[in-house]
C-alpha cells in the first residue's frame, strides 16, 4: 500500500468535528504590544484594509492526497475554525488604558492605522487584573484585584470569565502578559488537591499566571501561555486540563531569534555539519525589555530560549558534532528601539575534516508584528481542539508546538524543535481529526 495515500476518504471511527458556531470570546491576559497588535490587525483584517500576513489559520493551506490530486485548501476553509467576524475581544491588564490608549502607547502600528480603528479599540476596556509585584519585579500595577487570599482571586476571575460567557458561545484565555520571575515546581504544583490547597494557603509558587490559567481550566476554557512562565508547566494543571477537557499547550511564542534557530538548526544537522558555538544577543526597548531587565525576569526568558539547540542537535547521538557545543543568550533593554528588536547570532560551525566556518545573522524584527498572528492562531486553533471528538481529555496539544520556544508534551517525552518537523505533525493533526489520510512524503508510488 502506497505511504502516500489517496486523500478525501474518512478513516474508520472518524468523530466529526463540532462547527464554529456563534461568537467566539477570546480574553486576554495583559493588553500590551503583543496583545493591541493582535486585536487591532484582527479588525484591520475584518474592515478589509490590511492581509493577515504571518497567520497560518488565514493564509496557509494545506496538500490532502497524492501531489498529482492537487487538492490544497485553505487551512480555514479545511477545518472549521471560528470566523474572524465571529471573534469577540476582552481581557485584563494591571494598567486602565483601553486597547487604543495601550496600542498608542506601545507604538508599534502607526498613528494613520491606529486613528482608523479607534472607535472600536476605545470600547475594549480591561477588567482589573491579578498582579503581584514580588513576580515581575519592574512594574508598578496600578489596575488590580484585592483579595485575601489567592483562592479569592482565583474566584474574582472565575466570575470575570463566566460573566464574559453570557454574552459569547465559547471562550479562549491566553496570556499575553509580562515575564514572571524563574519559579521550578515544587510540591505545591505535583496534585491539583495540593495546587488548590496552595492557592487557600497564599503559597509563594503559585504566581499570577498560575492564578488565571487555574481559573480558565477550572471552566473547561482552553488557555494559552505566550510568556516563558511555569504556568500549566506544572503536573497539577496538566491534572486539571485533562479533567475539564481544557486544552492546553506550551509556551513562549516562537517570534525572532529562537524561531531563526529552530530553521537554521536542522539545516547544520541534516547536512551533518558540526556547531562548536552559538553567541545570540538582543537589545528591546519595549514593556518586555524593561521586564527582562530584571535578572529574575530574564533567568525564566534564557530558559525557554536555551533548550530548542539542545533537542535538534541530540549531543548524545551526535558527539562529534555537538557535545562541545558552547551556547550563550543575551537580552539588553535598549528604550530607543521600542518594540522594534534587533537580535545577533555569531555561530561557529565546522565542516568536511574539521574545517571552521562562521554564519552570522542579522534580525531586524518587529516583536510585536511576529507575535500577534502567532497569538491569533494559538486561539483559534485551541478552540478548534476544544470541539474536536478526538482531542477530548488528552490536555497538551503537542501539535501546537510549531508556534512556542517550549512546547509541552507528556511526561518524559522530549519536545520536538525542528519547525519543519513541528509544521508537518500541526498539519497532519488537521488531517488526522477531519478523517483525512495522513502524508508521509514517502511518494514511491510515483515511480512505480
Amino acid at each position: 500500500m502506497s505511504s502516500e495515500l489517496e486523500g478525501g476518504q474518512k478513516t474508520a471511527g472518524f468523530q466529526p468535528v463540532a462547527p464554529a458556531t456563534g461568537k467566539l470570546g477570546v480574553m486576554v491576559i495583559g493588553l500590551g504590544a503583543v496583545a493591541t497588535t493582535m486585536i487591532a490587525g484582527v479588525e484591520a483584517v475584518r474592515r478589509g484594509l490590511a492581509k493577515p500576513i504571518g497567520s497560518l489559520t488565514q493564509m496557509g493551506t494545506i496538500r490532502l492526497g497524492k501531489r498529482t490530486d492537487a487538492k490544497s485548501p485553505l487551512i480555514k476553509e479545511f477545518v472549521p475554525l471560528a470566523d474572524l467576524n465571529d471573534v469577540v475581544f476582552t481581557g485584563w491588564d494591571i494598567f486602565e488604558d483601553n486597547v487604543y490608549e495601550s496600542a498608542a502607547h506601545a507604538k508599534v502600528l502607526d498613528e494613520k492605522t491606529l486613528l482608523q480603528l479607534k472607535p472600536y479599540l476605545e470600547t475594549i476596556k480591561p477588567l482589573p487584573a491579578v498582579f503581584d509585584q514580588y513576580y515581575v519585579k519592574r512594574l508598578h500595577g496600578t489596575h488590580v484585584k484585592t483579595g485575601t487570599t489567592k483562592r479569592d482571586l482565583a474566584n474574582q476571575v472565575i466570575a470575570d470569565i463566566q460573566a464574559f460567557q453570557q454574552t459569547v458561545d465559547r471562550v479562549v484565555v491566553i496570556w499575553c502578559g509580562s515575564t514572571e520571575i524563574f519559579l521550578k515546581a515544587t510540591a505545591v504544583h505535583e496534585t491539583l488537591e495540593a495546587f488548590e490547597a496552595g492557592l487557600d494557603n497564599n503559597d509563594i509558587g503559585i504566581a499570577p499566571s498560575q492564578i488565571y490559567a487555574y481559573a480558565a481550566l477550572s471552566l473547561g476554557v482552553p488557555f494559552a501561555n505566550g510568556a516563558p512562565n511555569l504556568t500549566v508547566d506544572a503536573p497539577a494543571l496538566v491534572e486539571l486540563s485533562k479533567k475539564k477537557s481544557a486544552p492546553i499547550c506550551g509556551k513562549d511564542f516562537k517570534t525572532g531569534q529562537t524561531f531563526m534557530k529552530t530553521v537554521l538548526a536542522p539545516a547544520f544537522k541534516a547536512r551533518m555539519l558540526g556547531v562548536s558555538g552559538w553567541f545570540s544577543t538582543n537589545i528591546l526597548g519595549n514593556r518586555d525589555g524593561e521586564v527582562l531587565d530584571d535578572p529574575e525576569s530574564f533567568k525564566t526568558k534564557e530558559e525557554s530560549k536555551l533548550g530548542s539547540l539542545e533537542y535538534i542537535f541530540q549531543p548524545e547521538l551526535y558527539p562529534d558534532l555537538y557535545k562541545n557545543l558552547y551556547h550563550k543568550i543575551r537580552i539588553n533593554y535598549y528604550p530607543p528601539r521600542g518594540d522594534d528588536k534587533e537580535a545577533w547570532d555569531n555561530i561557529d560551525i565546522f565542516g568536511w575534516l574539521g574545517y571552521p566556518m562562521q554564519l552570522k545573522v542579522n534580525f531586524l524584527c518587529r516583536d510585536s508584528i511576529l507575535a500577534a498572528p502567532i497569538a491569533l492562531d494559538l486561539v483559534l486553533f485551541l478552540d478548534l481542539a476544544k470541539r474536536t471528538p478526538s482531542l477530548k481529555g488528552i490536555g497538551i496539544q503537542e501539535w501546537l508546538s510549531f508556534y512556542l520556544k517550549a512546547p509541552q508534551t507528556a511526561p518524559g517525552l522530549y519536545p520536538e524543535h525542528d519547525l519543519f518537523i513541528q509544521l508537518m505533525k500541526l498539519k497532519n493533526t488537521l488531517r488526522h481529526i477531519m478523517g483525512q489520510d495522513l502524508i508521509t512524503h514517502l511518494g514511491l508510488e510515483y515511480y512505480d
